[in-house]
Formats: structure tokens, sequence, C-alpha cells
């Protein structure tokens, strides 16, 4: 069973705000991720009064499609006064998350890569898949694929119980995935400034810019980045959906797949860490180890 930290301490737990937009799937499967890591989860539709979110201690965007991606993907949820509040909430230095879909409000609101902050200087632009210089596909994708952490732990609230490069197999779904932008300068800053914290890789560790090592065509295989001050985060595949050890495909190779296949037959084992946890245990630990 996960060890859940609540249950080791007696001070009321940290509240983690669960912004939910009209579309948003994958509210549930995170509060639930938040729960079972030890902190306190509470799911935040869209409509309530804007200052009811400033309270919480720290905030996460869930996947799904807000507002069906209308236009283009998370644009119209980052318009909603909720992001304004939620902004000044980050500039305070409380933790922000977007997970797919809010990865792509985070971006279209200006809040990441935060260069600027209120800018929009990056995109999450339709999947591009190409293998020996030839699109092999485009659109939608679900898959399970490699994540390799490229950041030191201390870096943001939701690495501190990752190792730097660390591989982490976990899902991903979606149509509008790819990090681009159109000014080098904020390219070139993403590295400059340690803000990449986690690209697609091969089972060990290894870059390839193809289909389907990258699976999307993101810029230099890119799944997730933080602003320069490394309170908000966005992370295109799903950790909520790798959070379990049964969530994982019992045919994947490597340790994971291991385990996974250990567990068979076992149900009391079921329910142990998988490899999507330890982004919720780092915020856990975040607020319980300062």
């Amino acid at each position: 069973m996960i060890l859940k930290v609540r249950d080791m301490i007696h001070s009321p737990l940290p509240r983690v705000a669960i912004l939910q937009f009209p579309g948003s799937n994958c509210e549930t499967e995170t509060a639930r991720a938040i729960q079972a890591a030890g902190l306190q989860p509470e799911i935040f539709r869209w409509n309530r009064p804007a200052a009811e979110l400033e309270p919480f201690d720290a905030y996460i965007i869930p996947g799904g499609f807000s507002y069906e991606d209308r236009v283009r993907a998370g644009v119209i949820a980052a318009k909603e006064p909720l992001l304004e509040t939620l902004a000044q909430q980050a500039e305070k230095g409380k933790p922000v998350l977007g997970i797919c879909n809010g990865a792509q409000i985070l971006l279209e609101s200006g809040l990441l890569p935060g260069l600027h902050p209120g800018r929009v200087e990056m995109a999450l632009a339709p999947n591009y898949m190409t293998r020996g210089g030839h699109v092999v596909r485009r659109g939608h994708h679900c898959a399970w694929i490699n994540l390799r952490c490229d950041t030191p732990p201390s870096r943001t609230p939701f690495t501190r119980k990752l190792n730097q490069n660390q591989i982490l197999p976990m899902t991903l779904s979606h149509g509008e995935g790819r990090f681009i932008s159109e000014n080098p300068d904020i390219l070139r800053a993403l590295d400059e400034q340690n803000l990449i914290l986690w690209r697609y890789c091969g089972p060990q560790g290894e870059i390839d810019p193809e289909f389907p090592i990258n699976p999307n065509g993101s810029y230099a295989n890119i799944a997730g980045i933080c602003n320069p001050r490394g309170n908000v985060a966005a992370l295109m595949p799903h950790p909520e959906r790798a959070f379990f050890l049964h969530q994982v495909p019992a045919n994947w190779p490597g340790e994971w797949g291991e385990k996974r296949r250990q567990a068979t037959g076992r149900p009391g084992r079921w329910n142990e860490p998988g490899p999507g946890y330890a982004l919720f245990a780092s915020l856990a630990d975040y607020f319980f180890s300062t």
C-alpha cells in the first residue's frame, strides 16, 4: 500500500485546488492522486468566485478538452478570471502544475515559460510526427512513452522525489502537445535557465527527435517545462494515469514492467506506487520538508 504522508503528521493538510473547466476530464483521477500522496484536494469549478481560489496552498489544472479545444487547446480557459487569480498566487510563490490541457492553458495564459510573465511566448502546437524526414502521422496520439527527468530534484516542487536522468514510463493523450516558439531567444533561454524539466526519450534515456521516441515532434523532445522561479510547471503526459502500479501495461519492458508483472495475481500489490507517484509525492515533500 502507498504510505500516506498524512498518516505521519498531525497538522492540517495543505490544500490543493484542482481547477475544473467545462470539458476537463481528469480532475477526479488527479484528486485521487493528490489525496493518496497525503494532501487535501478540492475540485474547484470554473464558475466559483475567483477570490475563493486564494486560500489554497497549491494548484493543479488537469487534462481534458476545456471548452472543447475550440479555436485551439486551452486558449478559452486561459481567459477565465480564475487565471488572473492563479497568476497572482503563482507570483506569491505557490506551486502550480498544468497537466496536458492544463499545460496548454498555462502557456496560453502567459504563465509559462514565464520569461516575460503575461506574454504568450510558446505554443503547444498540433502534433507533427516525422521519421527519416517524412511525416508519418499527425493528429491525436495516445500511447505509453518514456520520460526523462532533466533537472536536479530541487528545481521545482514537482521534482523533489525524482533523480536527474531518471526514466519514467508514462501515458500521453493529446493532439496539440508540440512545444515550439517562433522566437529563438525563448528556445535558447529554456536551456540557459534550466527550464526544461522532462524530455521524451528511449528506454535507455537516449534522445531521438523522430517518432515514436518523440511522440509529437516537440522541440528538443520537450515534454514539460517550468518558469524561472520553478514554482509553475507544465507536463504534457499524464502522471495521474500512471500513479498506481496496476496502471502500468503488463507488457512494458524494463523495471516498471517487471514490477507490474510481479504484481499479477497479487491484488494487495496493485495499489503500490506507479511511476507517476513521484510527482505528487514531490509536492507533498515540498510542504512537509520545508
